[in-house]
């Protein structure tokens, strides 16, 4: 049994768990364990100037390898820094392990400098949030944590260290933590009753999540699919929970608007929810999403999201990769010949509408070949061709997301993560985390102006540490997402179109991610025309090194306006 102070007990407990990355930003009540680290040279520190990176680029590291990810953050300031990134990997189900400084138990009385109540502040962003009050529970609780956070439905975790805990003698063993199995199926008349459901079925949809990525469910929800000849749709979704280029993959449900939503909802007349909740806007439609009469069968490890907002027939707390499994089987021997013919019809007829959809918006595209300023067409038709074929792409492009997925649709589970969770600037911190989860891969992050302005230092750490990712900035100087939803507002309230609030505009004064980007240490480029396209893309994808585009594009702005109106 180690005689080490609880500050080296916590690292070599890390070190049995297998995580060897600590994404950071260090504080004072922190410095005796931050101190240990050159101990442990097993153990890299990734240093970040602002906690949103660190939890961000933890965020990313944990997306892509689906493991417990260590986030160490100072006390009540830094914990307040954090809350939104928290709040994104809550809802998005990532597995961080969050520990937190404290100056100490014997000083709480106090009410001193920095203090606060660093539990109650972690609750609501977190999925179990606490602190260390006895030198001999630490590494018991530690352990509790990482369990809690990597158990389905996965999720933050915040554990409060004082340093008088830390200072203390360990008087625990070191151990790894255990883990328990979720692999757990429905009882066999359950699952019959979904397959005969979805075996009678005349339109089937399924609406799948990230349930299904976490499960590694991808092939048994494909086969699913093709037996019933059924779209698929994601909702709430960051992971590949299908392959993009399949005919019978649609896309996400809507993310702002229910009304987006319902004349999906609403075709089927049997639904099958997998690995995700119904549904996520910002504003969901308050009534029944689906069909009178419809049925609803929902497969889930998180029981809190089945039922959670509309009535199922058939609820299966289960792991979706087993379940989906036993329920193709169950459906190839109760499909009638007519049942399967159907389902091929189904299927062909979903795949054109797919082929003449895409050729749409390629035809609309065309229209933009060699306009400028730039539409984000024009930069991935040609990033298509030279990205190589196990890149991974970081996706918070936002508006122009469609573009990236177009013309680089992905086909392998981890190597496309999309933004989730509704907090801004995850892009760049994001593709850092999955580079360092995938070193042999190319990782490319897109992001937008507003979104990089939010974490425009996490270049500098990628700068430090010589994380060779690349970084697009779509720089259309706006938020566009904001001008995009304003206008679906007008249209609500029949309020007529006018000029967009300035507040939504960015061109004025003109914000320079390239300059930035050097600043901080990171070779960089600007892109204004399309015949600087290709070589920019070349030479990011050679640079020994991290790398950013500063891609300008067309945008609704006003430069001239900025300043005339009174108070912007």
């Amino acid at each position: 049994m180690s005689k080490k102070t609880g500050r080296f007990a916590i690292l070599e407990q890390f070190l049995a768990d297998g995580i060897h990355y600590i994404f950071g930003n260090p504080g004072t009540v922190e410095q005796g364990f931050l101190d240990a680290l050159s101990e442990y040279p097993e153990l890299k520190y990734i240093l970040t100037l602002q906690e949103t990176v660190a939890v961000m680029a933890a965020d990313g590291y944990a997306r892509a390898t689906q493991k417990p990810t260590v986030v160490q953050i100072h006390s009540t300031p830094g914990l307040g820094n954090a809350i939104g990134a928290l709040y994104q990997a809550k809802r998005g189900h990532s597995p961080l392990v969050v520990i937190g400084g404290d100056a100490g138990i014997k000083y709480q009385a106090m009410d001193a400098q920095m203090a606060g109540d660093l539990v109650a502040l972690a609750e609501p962003v977190t999925k179990w949030a606490t602190m260390v009050v006895e030198p001999s529970s630490l590494l018991r609780v530690l352990r509790r944590a990482i369990k809690i956070a990597a158990t389905p439905p996965m999720g933050p975790v915040y554990v409060c260290l004082p340093q008088d805990i830390l200072d203390a003698p360990v008087v625990e063993e070191v151990f790894p933590t255990s883990f328990p199995s979720t692999r757990v199926i429905p009882d066999d008349e359950s699952l019959k009753a979904a397959a005969m459901m979805l075996a009678a079925a005349e339109n089937p949809i399924i609406f799948v999540g990230d349930g299904v990525a976490f499960s590694g469910a991808q092939a048994e929800l494909t086969h699913v699919a093709e037996l019933l000849g059924a779209q698929v749709w994601e909702s709430d979704a960051g992971e590949l929970n299908m392959s993009q280029a399949h005919p019978l993959y649609q896309g996400a449900t809507g993310h702002m608007f229910g009304s987006q939503s319902l004349p999906i909802t609403s075709q089927a007349d049997v639904n099958l929810v997998c690995g995700t909740y119904l549904l996520p806007e910002v504003f969901p439609t308050l009534g029944n999403i689906f069909a009178p009469g419809a049925k609803v069968i929902h497969i889930d490890l998180n029981a809190y999201e089945i039922a959670k907002n509309h009535p199922v027939d058939l609820g299966l707390v289960s792991d979706p990769k087993l379940t989906l499994a036993k329920l193709a089987t169950l459906l190839e021997g109760l499909m009638t010949d007519e049942q399967k013919a159907k389902a091929e019809a189904r299927t062909q007829k979903i795949a054109s509408a797919k082929v003449a959809k895409r050729e749409e918006e390629l035809e609309r595209d065309r229209s933009f070949q060699n306009s400028t300023p730039l539409h984000l067409s024009q930069f991935m038709a040609e990033l298509a061709t030279q990205l190589p074929p196990d890149a991974i792409i970081f996706d918070e492009a936002l508006t122009n997301s469609p573009a990236v997925t177009r013309y680089r649709p992905t086909t392998e589970p981890g190597h496309y993560f999309l933004t989730r969770g509704g907090s801004l600037g995850v892009g760049i911190p994001g593709a850092i985390g999955a580079k360092l989860a995938h070193p042999e891969k190319p990782v490319i992050g897109f992001t937008g102006d507003g979104g990089a302005m939010y974490t425009i230092q996490a270049l500098w750490s990628a700068a430090r540490h010589n994380i060779n990712a690349k970084f697009v900035v779509c720089n259309n100087r706006s938020y566009r997402i904001l001008q995009l939803n304003i206008q679906a507002y007008w249209n609500e309230q029949n309020i007529p179109t006018h000029d967009f609030p300035l507040s939504f505009d960015l061109s004025h004064p003109a914000i320079r991610f390239d300059e930035m980007a050097r600043a901080l240490g990171i070779e960089a480029v600007r892109v204004e025309k399309p015949e600087e396209i290709a070589g920019a893309i070349a030479l990011a994808l050679s640079h020994n090194g991290p790398f950013l585009i500063d891609l300008v594009l067309e945008g609704n702005v006003h430069p001239e306006m900025i300043g005339i109106r009174c108070g912007q």
